[in-house]
């Protein structure tokens, strides 16, 4: 979309023509109008945001995605998102983020089990 619009501004249009041939804004259009012209072909790239940085290294993330796939805690079948925290010293909601990047769900299992039941 960013790309759409510096052309279509390069040809001569007017922000409020883009908007309309494009399904935008008249603002969105001379916001990426105007970072094209001040910085180029960078401009149409993610400016840094604002918040601190990330505390959870990608050693730590592929520790907890390990320790999930290849063990099973003791007295245990699976691993818990709490047992989890306390074995890594991350916390709960961090290893849960983690879980969910990669679509872990230990709980669930993957393998066909008969049933005893008459």
């Amino acid at each position: 979309m960013r790309c759409r619009i510096v052309l279509a501004c390069a040809a001569g249009a007017s922000n409020k023509d883009v908007a309309a041939h494009l399904g935008s804004t008249p603002h969105a259009v001379g916001r990426w109008r105007a970072r094209s012209v001040g910085h180029r072909i960078a401009g149409l790239g993610d400016m840094p945001r604002s918040g601190g940085p990330g505390t959870v290294t990608d050693e730590q993330v592929a520790a907890v995605v390990k320790r999930t796939l290849k063990s099973t805690p003791k007295n245990a079948t699976h691993w818990s998102t709490r047992a989890t925290a306390q074995e890594t010293g991350l916390s709960q909601s961090t290893v849960s983020r983690i879980w969910r990047a990669f679509g872990l769900q230990p709980h669930r299992t993957e393998a066909f089990k008969l049933s005893t039941d008459p």
